[in-house]
């Protein structure tokens, strides 16, 4: 995506090829920075196009030669503007590639909620049990009155592969973090659905820990089975007390599942009859 400047997208072509010129959107969108600290006006004003929706995820921006013309700076300020907005997690640079938009709301959440279990925090999987135990069960009973056919299709196929995955880790949890992505869903708040996505790669190490608790991925069908029941019956208060007896559950499997992670298997041993 390029974007011009209005009366000052003659300078910016000038500079441009041929193909690049046929490309460009005749718009003012950006204003001309005219103070100190130029980066930061930089990043306010591509965070205001990110916000407005001007720009949307996997918008390409312009090359940082072309952002310097339209900005009318340097391109070390175009470089510490862009590198700004990639920690923030609203772009994203491939090498060769170019400077993309970001989903920035689950990516942003779910970089500093990864960062907060990790750094200085032993109890930091623990602190994720409680998290779903506040959000989860109220998930659910949304759920129960707002789920629409297809989502109660998926969650009747996620059950179902786990059902034949209990030994396969990679598909068994892949199964379960869809289960309860449909329920995110179904609760039909933008707000609730990013909060959950944001936290699906911590919810995958979660699950990968208690899959190595002996009927740890059993005891998970088990309510999993439950809170579809509900669901289906479109009871609220029911979904809501089976998510909390499954979390509940999570909570005692996360207390007993190994610490160690690295270099373990996804497959458990089958259980000999």
């Amino acid at each position: 995506m390029f974007i011009g400047l209005g009366s000052g997208a003659s300078k910016a072509e000038g500079a441009m090829t041929q193909e690049q010129t046929a490309t460009v959107v005749v718009q003012s969108v950006y204003r001309t920075v005219r103070t100190s600290r130029l980066y930061e006006q930089i990043v306010q004003q591509i965070e205001e196009s990110i916000l407005g929706g001007a720009l949307k995820p996997g918008d390409q921006l312009p090359p940082e030669r072309g952002l310097a013309q339209q900005f009318g700076v340097s391109r070390t300020a175009v470089r510490e503007a862009v590198k700004c907005l990639r920690e923030k997690g609203l772009l994203e640079a491939f090498s060769g590639k170019g400077t993309f938009v970001t989903n920035s709301t689950s990516q942003a959440i779910r970089q500093s909620l990864d960062l907060m279990t990790r750094i200085g925090q032993p109890k930091g999987f623990m602190h994720l049990v409680d998290l779903r135990q506040i959000l989860e069960p109220e998930i659910a009973a949304l759920a129960a009155t707002r789920m629409d056919d297809q989502l109660l299709c998926d969650m009747r196929e996620a059950v179902f592969t786990m059902d034949i995955h209990l030994h396969d880790a990679d598909a068994f949890i892949e199964a379960d973090l869809d289960f309860h992505l449909a329920l995110a869903k179904a609760a039909d708040n933008p707000l609730v659905l990013s909060l959950l996505d944001s936290i699906i790669g911590l919810l995958r190490e979660q699950r990968l820990r208690i899959f190595r608790v002996d009927g740890g991925p059993e005891r998970g069908q088990f309510h999993h089975k439950r809170i579809l029941e509900a669901v289906e019956r479109r009871s609220p208060e029911a979904a809501r007390e089976h998510m909390r007896a499954h979390l509940w559950q999570v909570h005692k499997d996360s207390t007993a599942a190994p610490c160690a992670e690295k270099n373990v298997g996804t497959k458990r041993p089958l259980k000999k009859e």
